[in-house]
């Protein structure tokens, strides 16, 4: 039997456990939705996932399969070992309340992801200070070369498309079924995960 999935509710995020070589896989059941992550270390939250370390060894925005994820202290924290999708965002932070507020212009905003991660994180010790940037499953952020703007555009995933992730350390990990309608192509819809 296939052990099964955990659904995140839309608009809504959790937080986990992953221990060193379990393998994370993060599912888009309906297409179009993204998920943000994050990770810390499992013995001290001090070290967490950082988006600058990564890109810069990667030399690169767009990661994918074989790609490493690096934390504050460079070190390894997850191997993406299977990409269905090859479009993931790392620039751009978990929205929140002042993302709403700000650019969507509501009175009465949604706490977003950030404000769903820091829910989750919080029995880990995880303040909401310490929120990174997230790397967003499945976020579709081109960039123009000649001007560095930036465009959010619907994500690639389609129905039941996943990426795989390899923890290479003992990890506290954040996972949210986005709340921005932009980032999820004017819909909100939930995202499943598997740890093994």
């Amino acid at each position: 039997m296939l052990p099964e999935r955990t659904r995140i509710a839309p608009r809504t995020g959790t937080a986990f456990r992953v221990d060193a070589d379990q393998v994370l896989t993060v599912c888009d059941p309906e297409g179009e939705q993204v998920a943000d992550l994050l990770c810390f270390n499992a013995e001290d939250v001090g070290e967490v996932l950082s988006s600058g370390r990564t890109l810069d060894y990667a030399s690169r925005i767009y990661l994918t399969t074989g790609d490493l994820l690096y934390s504050n202290r460079s070190n390894v924290m997850f191997e993406i070992v299977e990409d269905m999708v090859g479009r993931h965002d790392f620039l751009l932070t978990p929205c929140s309340r002042d993302t709403f507020r700000i650019i969507y212009g509501d009175i009465d905003p949604h706490q977003g992801c950030f404000g769903n991660l820091a829910e989750a994180l919080t029995p880990y010790g995880v303040k909401p200070d310490a929120i990174p940037i997230a790397f967003n499953c499945f976020m579709n952020v081109p960039v123009d070369a000649a001007t560095g703007a930036i465009s959010v555009l619907p994500p690639l995933s389609k129905p039941g498309d996943y990426i795989k992730f390899v923890a290479r350390m003992d990890l506290i990990v954040g996972l949210t079924a986005c709340s921005a309608l932009q980032s999820n192509n004017g819909r909100f819809k939930p995202i499943e995960y598997l740890v093994e």
